[in-house]
């Protein structure tokens, strides 16, 4: 599997240390903008369910759905969340090691008091000794939050340097990368009441060896199981991943259901007042949110976008709701084009999707992401196409392209805005839309781009 070298390098483990007026939470952290980034230290007004959420986030990220045995020592050393601290907002998330789930908690400014020191994002040090740690929080005792603390664990008079070296896989970092692609298509499906949400997830299957596809119907305030698909129906498979919110459960005031049109991807959402949990699960247990091709299509009109990153993203600023619509009228930009900017700006790892707000918000992945945008095999093959003169338009069809492959010509069409609709090739015939689009009609996009711009590439 293709891997990215990185190193985790902490001045001291993350820990959980008692102190005169409670206990201390110390997340030492791993990157940023300087040696020992500082973000945040003060006060949680949610101990126990702080400690739980983070609790759940480490299970998430430490858990294999679909990997063989022989890679779960690697993915417990992966197993470090990145936490952002932005405008009003600390949010922690991370991957399982399979890239199949993606959990985030949402710490709103309810949930703590404190001071702010910098804004940015970096790694989290989520040891084994601090995971067992969080599950002694009590809801009664003062807990105090630490995220980069400039003081460091002392063993024997020495400063204690915690450095770990790993394969991070290339499939990790694009979903990481592009889950925002997927999150920011989910539609609101159903919203359930305290009560109906905790029977709803103890009331799952608890078998881990049945992998077909479920879907959820919605019945009354509440949502059934069944294993027919339905008109309007949400699609699920790999429901055992949906097990970690049943502990938070009992918190929470109401759970929200996201769910793709597409079926590729849902989105569950527990709202726990100053505090939100979004688990994110992926069509197929053994396919993760890896970038298969959600944000191809936005890379493919690059030079059209490139006119306003620049501009859009100095608008980032930290910010924890970047809207599109209120983004284009500020810039006076066409939202769509704004849209695909945020895209492109996500593939870079330096926004998110909320689904709840349904906005981006601004953070900085703590990796070199230059080449996981660069591996990207589809977009590659059709600029190649492109620059060997294999694409012809189709005279009789408007927005059709033929696209000369090595033995084969493919027909391949575009809708009236420009977007991919359909390919005879056979990698369409499989796939459809559902992994992005082909080479073929990537191709034609840029195609179709050159012929308006010249001097685009």
């Amino acid at each position: 599997m293709t891997a990215l070298s990185h190193t985790y390098q902490y001045s001291g483990p993350s820990e959980l240390v008692a102190e005169e007026r409670g206990q201390a939470l110390r997340l030492m952290t791993s990157g940023g903008g300087a040696p020992r980034p500082y973000f945040f230290e003060g006060r949680l007004l949610q101990p126990r369910l702080t400690a739980l959420s983070l609790r759940a986030l480490s299970r998430v990220v430490g858990t294999r759905f679909h990997v063989p045995p022989a890679m779960l020592h690697r993915i417990l050393l992966e197993a470090d969340p990145v936490v952002t601290c932005g405008r009003g907002m600390l949010r922690f998330e991370g991957f399982s090691g399979c890239a199949s789930t993606y959990a985030r908690v949402d710490l709103t400014p309810g949930a703590y008091e404190g001071d702010v020191a910098s804004f940015g994002t970096t790694n989290v040090d989520f040891n084994a000794p601090m995971r067992a740690a969080l599950a002694t929080v009590r809801a009664e005792e003062p807990l105090a939050l630490s995220v980069g603390h400039a003081e460091v664990a002392l063993q024997r008079g020495e400063a204690r340097v915690v450095e770990r070296k790993v394969p991070l896989p290339l499939r990790w970092l694009k979903g990481f990368a592009e889950v925002q692609a997927y999150l920011s298509r989910l539609t609101p499906f159903a919203e359930l009441p305290a009560t109906e949400a905790l029977r709803f997830l103890r009331g799952l299957p608890r078998t881990r060896t049945d992998k077909r596809p479920h879907y959820l119907v919605p019945q009354g305030r509440s949502v059934r199981l069944s294993s027919t698909a339905a008109t309007g129906a949400m699609r699920l498979t790999g429901l055992e991943r949906l097990r970690v919110l049943e502990d938070l459960a009992p918190f929470a005031k109401r759970l929200i259901l996201h769910a793709d049109p597409r079926g590729q991807a849902s989105a569950f959402v527990l709202d726990m007042g100053v505090l939100r949990f979004t688990l994110a699960l992926s069509g197929e247990v053994w396919r993760g949110f890896s970038g298969e091709g959600q944000t191809l299509s936005a890379l493919a009109q690059r030079p059209a976008v490139e006119q306003v990153l620049s501009t859009l993203r100095a608008e980032l600023r930290w910010e924890a709701v970047l809207e599109p619509r209120a983004l284009a009228s500020k810039l006076s930009a066409p939202e769509d084009l704004v849209w695909h900017g945020l895209q492109v700006l996500g593939v870079r790892g330096l926004v998110g999707f909320d689904s709840q707000t349904a906005a981006f918000f601004h953070r900085e992945l703590p990796f070199d992401l230059e080449q996981v945008e660069a591996l990207a095999p589809r977009l590659s093959d059709a600029r190649a196409l492109l620059e060997a003169g294999a694409l012809e338009p189709d005279a009789s069809t408007p927005n059709a392209w033929w696209v000369r492959g090595a033995d084969v010509t493919y027909h391949a069409l575009l809708d009236a805005d420009g977007e991919p609709l359909r390919c005879g090739c056979p990698w369409f015939s499989r796939h459809a839309l559902e992994r992005g689009p082909c080479k073929h009609l990537l191709a034609a996009q840029l195609h179709a781009q050159r012929a308006e711009d010249p001097d685009a590439s």
